[in-house]
């Protein structure tokens, strides 16, 4: 076999249900709870209550949910992930004599599946592949999970391709000033009086089994701080997004958002920095339902502001990560 050195970018994100009815979010939903980094316990406790209870009432629920923010183009975070591969693939080629890179968007739950997106690149020709994780933070149940999916597809294959991981970015420089340059553009001349970073949520246990996580969050946090020149009384790292009844990472995003708006803070804004691409967990967590519980529970102004999504300091950040860590692949002829 004669390789050509073209290289394929998989851009892995967590993924999204097909359309937002109960049907689509019950299909979706098994795949992500049955999945044993998302939840580890034993498959003969859980697999009763996965299809005796959960997959009976939450797609329902869940669903109802995604009507929400679902949009005309489909899911916002396909849409977003979308956009980010183009915006990618365009920066990483430009005007540079090498064979053209192929960016694609692989989900871990749903579709386009990280073994469509695998089949994509290798039928462009791309003999060697990239992951770029769309985790900043590293978790098992994200970071770790995609990860193992994609060696078991291309372990698969009777010609397995070379592939290089992007590694955890939690305080790259780059990624850090895109987090900046969107929460500047944001809050513009907004006085926010405290700013909550809202991370994704994890089981304390996990975190307790050696799961680097919640500091790789907490390091987000504060170099994201040191960036905006925010004091340490004016900003707090909180968990959200939290499932059952185990307990998980505090303190919890809802709750700490209860305690602003008890003490009457006038103006509260939230970012979530280990999302890159707004999805329901940010727009209607966060930005509806958080919204409304804070002002039920008497708060007053509050701004939700915007992931990096697909804003140019994002994409520029993401090409040169991208291009650091392929230095050698794209040596120019």
């Amino acid at each position: 076999m004669i390789t050509n050195g073209r290289i394929g970018v998989l851009l892995l994100q967590l993924g999204t249900p097909d359309a937002p009815t109960p049907a689509a979010l019950r299909t979706y939903l098994r795949e992500f709870l049955l999945d044993r980094r998302v939840v580890d316990t034993s498959r003969l406790i859980w697999w009763p209550i996965l299809h005796g209870i959960v997959l009976t009432t939450r797609p329902a629920k869940s669903a109802a949910l995604y009507q929400r923010v679902w949009t005309n183009e489909g899911s916002p975070l396909l849409v977003t992930s979308n956009a980010q591969a183009a915006g990618l693939e365009e920066r990483l080629n430009g005007d540079r004599n090498r064979p053209p890179i192929r960016v694609a968007v692989a989900m871990r739950y749903g579709k386009p599946s990280i073994d469509e997106a695998v089949d994509r690149l290798l039928a462009d020709g791309c003999d060697r592949l990239f992951a770029f994780p769309m985790y900043p933070q590293y978790a098992g149940a994200t970071t770790g999970s995609s990860l193992e999916r994609l060696f078991e597809s291309i372990g698969r294959r009777r010609v397995v391709p070379p592939v290089r991981v992007l590694p955890p970015y939690f305080v790259d420089p780059s990624y850090i000033e895109a987090l900046a340059a969107g929460a500047r553009e944001d809050l513009g001349d907004w006085p926010a009086d405290h700013l909550v970073m809202s991370f994704h949520g994890l089981p304390k246990r996990y975190a307790e089994e050696g799961d680097p996580y919640p500091e790789h969050c907490r390091a987000t946090a504060a170099a994201l701080a040191q960036k905006m020149g925010w004091p340490a009384d004016r900003w707090t790292v909180t968990f959200q997004s939290r499932f059952g009844r185990e307990e998980w990472l505090q303190p919890y995003t809802d709750a700490f958002l209860r305690s602003l708006a008890a003490k009457r803070t006038p103006r509260v804004a939230v970012i979530c920095p280990g999302f890159t691409a707004d999805c329901l967990e940010t727009i209607e967590e966060i930005g509806i339902t958080g919204r409304e519980r804070y002002h039920e529970a008497g708060g007053g102004e509050y701004r939700v502001l915007s992931c990096v999504n697909a804003r140019p300091a994002w994409l520029d950040a993401m090409a040169t990560m991208a291009e650091r860590e392929l230095g050698g692949w794209t040596q120019e002829t």
